[in-house]
């Protein structure tokens, strides 16, 4: 009985993932985790920090930038708006400027609270 090329891939591809995956297989009889208690955090430089406190400071960072550049949006608005001088297009520019600071605002103010009531939801816990 002749193999087609499927039959022949279909064999390559379990031989590759099982010899993927072979080192897994010894290191599970071996007992090899034993050795990784004797790794010291000093000699690792890695912080105790849990990951979640990470991300939470990385998004509370994030969003102070997004504070930030909302406010000024806001001033750059508000500077369109001064010296526009009665003209209709410049003050409509400006009037748009700061509808998109707001909506932009508004946004960012609603990631933070999906981030918390996402945190609150699976966690139980508090990010920030």
């Amino acid at each position: 009985m002749k193999k087609t090329a499927v039959q022949n891939r279909k064999i390559i591809f379990a031989l590759v993932a099982f010899s993927l995956t072979f080192p897994a297989h010894v290191f599970a009889q071996s007992g090899w985790t034993q050795g990784l208690a004797n790794i010291s955090k000093d000699k690792t430089g890695l912080s105790d920090t849990p990951i979640i406190t990470l991300v939470g400071n990385i998004l509370l960072w994030l969003l102070g930038g997004f504070g930030i550049v909302g406010v000024i949006g806001f001033v750059i608005a508000g500077i369109l708006y001064i010296t526009a001088f009665g003209d209709t297009t410049k003050m409509e520019t400006a009037k748009n400027a700061m509808y998109y600071s707001i909506i932009g605002v508004i946004i960012g103010l609603a990631g933070l609270v999906v981030i918390k009531a996402a945190s609150t939801l699976l966690g139980g816990a508090t990010v920030f």
